[in-house]
């Protein structure tokens, strides 16, 4: 069963929301991704998040600017789960 771990950081200034989210992303176990919501487009973040083997999808929030989901390229689970919320919006 996957897990959603979120994590808000639309009040926060930079770096704060990168390095937030990297940690976090960093502490997902199989089956969860990281809901990521932010007040604007986070650039910084995908190549990071590439060089460290994360999958990611970006899409308008419905209670902030963006909202992004992460998990590990080779989780299924969670990718399966972040499918499901992406169609579900569709």
């Amino acid at each position: 069963m996957s897990a959603e771990v979120l994590l808000d950081v639309s009040e926060l200034e930079p770096p704060e929301p990168l390095t937030l989210t990297l940690e976090a992303a960093a502490r997902l176990r199989p089956g969860q991704y990281l809901r990521m919501l932010h007040r604007r487009e986070p650039c910084m973040l995908f190549g990071n998040l590439d060089d460290n083997h994360f999958s990611y999808h970006q899409r308008r929030g419905t209670t902030t600017a963006v909202e992004v989901f992460i998990w590990a390229e080779d989780d299924i689970e969670a990718a399966r789960a972040v499918q499901t919320i992406i169609d579900t919006a569709d």
